[in-house]
């Protein structure tokens, strides 16, 4: 029998439930306003405002070892972005007269980094287990006073104001990091100081150096100066040097710095692999005893450390001696990648140390390379981190492991019951491109647009319950091999760190990709007050093409990519951008540039399409003597220079030979071809071009050989043109034969190997 009885009742509080769940998604989208990132644990907005004295009264009742330094950050950014004067008082915990108080938590409840804020109209408490949490409590209330507050340029509004809000808030994780590589691309102490601010505003607390590699030493080391005077350098393929280094005095100052904002710095100095820039200076130190020159290409190098030789342990625990002496920090990350083990194969010392120990292979030699250097750093009262190699061979007992090629290394750690720092690629590595790569002007690596960084969770589901306690926390990293600027760097870093702090301080069951886009607008405010080079490309819209060869056409198709953004398009010469409501056709040679507006501005890059129409498009091509199944040689659409943008044809370690079918005779005037070259990719210009016609479709003669005067040594990534005229002839066939540079220059990795050409468009005029 239905219950009747029930339903009228449920039926007559209907409005009432409506206008609750009015009320919260109300409340909801006003604590949304506040853009706060990341994510507060609990925020509830009270009415009114705070208005901000000249003169602010500040009284600590929390007696913390260290509060001082807490205050004094507070009393100078108040100063120094809004001319607001703090006054130190003390006062009794019930006395009215200071506006702003800090105060420390009663009943225990509260973690080192956990706070409470409440804001009242005539009142600011800030309350803690510690000084750390106090810290967040004011970078939350510093997000809460308008944008301009952090552009220390005067332009804050006056009086300043803040909501009145009571936030309760915790981090989820307590490894809250970012690596930035200064050794293949060495960055100003300015510049990391200036990161270290910007994890501070996004409640990050570990700052991963990575200051040794392949391509630069960047640490001063006072027992071996050869490390700065030669490592720390390099000669390009064009003859010029870059480089340098930080010396210890500038270190400590940045360690310093950082701790005042409760960021650690992590140092990483890496073994046994990815040396040779250490090798250059001290060749004594590998299998073959070099000589070696600091490296110029990444990738993975052969030598290594000689694991048998004990100069090499000698040299490294001295250098971790003076690392240690400079970095407080509990965890010195030894790197422990990408490690060949050719030399030691071949090594007598590495051979002979594998059999004093009893060890079964070069993978377990490895292992008692990672083990003898944590023994050594645990007698000093440190602990070892490293890339998941670490795990190959056996793991150091205590050693924590930074997990990059996806989770299965951090969860066989975690269940082998040690400490993990999730940092799989697909989530975190920050040199990757941020979208779309047709719109995405520094395209590297793989993709990792912003909304999949947002759905980073450290803690894989997979992992039993019990096992879940070792994982640490996650980890952005921004490798600079392809980033060579500080501008270009907060390209990469910003805004996806917003993402990455959500991620790891706010509780996972609030994580709302609405929710975070509402907020981001708010704190790109910030950005643009600090002047950051923050990348558009998350508002870009989505772009896609699709060429038909039988009507000769090519549809784009624009759509908006970020939540309330409009696409407006100009094709040619049109002065103005319209709004595009349908796919764009286009027989016709075009340029479509699009861009994403917001609010009726526009926040996004340029987005190009560049349509060329000629006598071969949409026709047939064979490559070498293969039918093409696709029109990507004469679809009229132009490449880019991302070499996986899907626009290349490309060959590997053999001349290009392509041939294309006009279908009948016709009058031809001009013939092109255009190439890439991307020497990271080792993608080369061709040596020469060749073009030749056939009118037959049988016979060919070679109408023009066009060399390349580009040399492959430079590092820029070019599209060049190779173009002819042709004498007043009918052609049926035209064949482009781009030779092969056939040999990679001995600066790479993989000198005399491995050489790509890439062509995009076989044009006809």
């Amino acid at each position: 029998m239905k219950r009747l009885d029930l339903v009228v009742p449920i039926l007559a509080l209907l409005p009432f439930l409506l206008m609750l769940t009015n009320a919260s998604l109300q409340a909801a989208s006003s604590t949304d306003e506040l853009g706060l990132i990341p994510a507060p644990q609990h925020v509830e907005r009270l009415s009114g405002e705070f208005t901000f004295p000249q003169q602010l009264t500040v009284a600590d009742l929390t007696g913390f070892s260290g509060v001082d330094r807490v205050i004094s950050y507070l009393e100078d950014k108040l100063s120094e972005h809004a001319g607001i004067r703090c006054i130190r008082t003390q006062v009794k915990p019930f006395d009215k007269t200071a506006a702003l108080v800090l105060t420390k938590s009663a009943d225990g409840s509260l973690g080192e980094e956990d706070y409470r804020l409440e804001i009242r109209r005539n009142r600011i408490e800030i309350q803690a287990a510690g000084p750390a949490g106090l810290f967040y409590g004011i970078q939350t209330l510093f997000q809460l006073m308008p944008a301009e507050f952090l552009a220390n340029s005067g332009s804050l509004p006056w009086p300043v104001k803040v909501p009145c809000v009571k936030i309760q808030d915790r981090p989820r994780y307590g490894w809250r990091g970012l690596m930035l590589d200064v050794s293949r691309h060495f960055f100003p102490k300015e510049f990391i100081k200036q990161q270290i601010d910007l994890l501070a505003l996004h409640k990050m607390n570990r700052l991963h150096l990575h200051l040794t590699d392949d391509q630069g030493w960047r640490i001063e080391i006072k027992k071996y100066p050869r490390l700065t005077e030669i490592s720390s350098w390099r000669r390009e393929g064009d003859g010029h040097i870059v480089g340098g280094y930080y010396t210890q005095d500038d270190l400590r100052e940045l360690v310093k710095y950082a701790e005042d904002r409760f960021v650690t710095i992590v140092p990483e100095i890496e073994m046994p692999g990815h040396c040779v820039a250490a090798l250059a200076a001290y060749p004594e130190l590998s299998c073959t005893g070099g000589p070696f020159r600091v490296a110029i290409e990444w990738g993975i190098h052969p030598d290594v450390y000689c694991a048998g030789n004990d100069q090499t342990f000698e040299f490294l625990e001295d250098v971790l001696t003076e690392v240690m002496d400079i970095f407080p920090s509990p965890y010195i990350h030894v790197g422990g990648d990408e490690v060949p083990k050719d030399r030691w194969q071949h090594c007598p010392k590495c051979q002979a140390r594998i059999k004093a120990e009893g060890l079964k292979d070069e993978a377990e030699l490895q292992s008692y390379f990672i083990r003898r250097i944590e023994k050594f750093l645990n007698a000093h009262g440190r602990r070892l981190i490293g890339w998941d190699e670490i795990l190959e061979g056996g793991l150091a007992p205590n050693a924590v492991v930074m997990s990059w090629r996806g989770t299965k290394g951090g969860i066989a750690a975690a269940q082998a019951d040690h400490d993990v720092v999730m940092s799989p690629t697909t989530y975190c590595y920050f040199d990757y491109y941020q979208g779309n790569p047709l719109t995405e002007p520094l395209a590297i690596g793989g993709n990792l647009p912003i909304e999949k960084v947002y759905q980073f969770d450290p803690t894989p589901a997979e992992l039993p319950p019990d096992k879940t306690k070792h994982i640490l926390g996650g980890q952005a990293n921004l490798w600079t091999e392809y980033v060579p600027t500080p501008e270009q760097a907060e390209y990469m870093i910003y805004p996806r760190l917003a993402a990455m702090s959500e991620d790891l301080w706010s509780p996972k069951e609030q994580h709302s990709w609405d929710s975070f886009t509402a907020r981001l607008q708010r704190q790109l405010q910030r950005y643009e007050a600090l002047g950051l080079n923050y990348a558009r490309s998350l508002f870009a819209p989505e772009l896609s093409t699709e060429f038909d060869p039988k009507s000769k056409e090519l549809t784009v198709d624009l759509k908006p990519h970020f939540p309330g953004t409009e696409v407006r398009v100009a094709v040619n010469e049109e002065e103005h951008l319209r709004k595009v409501t349908r796919p764009i056709k286009l027989k016709h040679t075009a340029v479509v540039k699009a861009r994403a507006f917001l609010h009726g501005k526009p926040v996004s890059d340029e987005v190009r399409v560049e349509f060329l129409a000629h006598k071969a498009l949409g026709r047939p091509v064979e490559l070498g003597n293969e039918a093409q199944d696709d029109y990507t040689l004469t679809d009229g659409l132009l490449g880019t220079y991302f070499t996986g943008d899907g626009r290349w044809k490309r060959v590997k370690n053999e001349d290009f030979v392509a041939t294309v079918d006009l279908g009948k005779p016709v009058r031809v005037s001009c013939l092109a071809v255009r190439c890439l070259q991307n020497t990271g990719r080792y993608v080369f210009l061709p040596r020469s071009v060749t073009f030749a016609v056939s009118e037959d479709g049988k016979t060919f003669t070679e109408i023009a050989t066009i060399p390349n005067s580009i040399p492959p040594e430079g590092t820029a990534t070019i599209v060049k043109e190779f173009t002819c005229r042709v004498p007043d002839l009918k052609v049926r066939k035209v064949r482009v034969a781009a030779r092969n540079l056939g040999y990679c220059p001995l600066t790479k990795i993989k000198g005399g190997t491995d050489t790509w050409i890439f062509v995009d468009e076989i044009v006809v005029q």
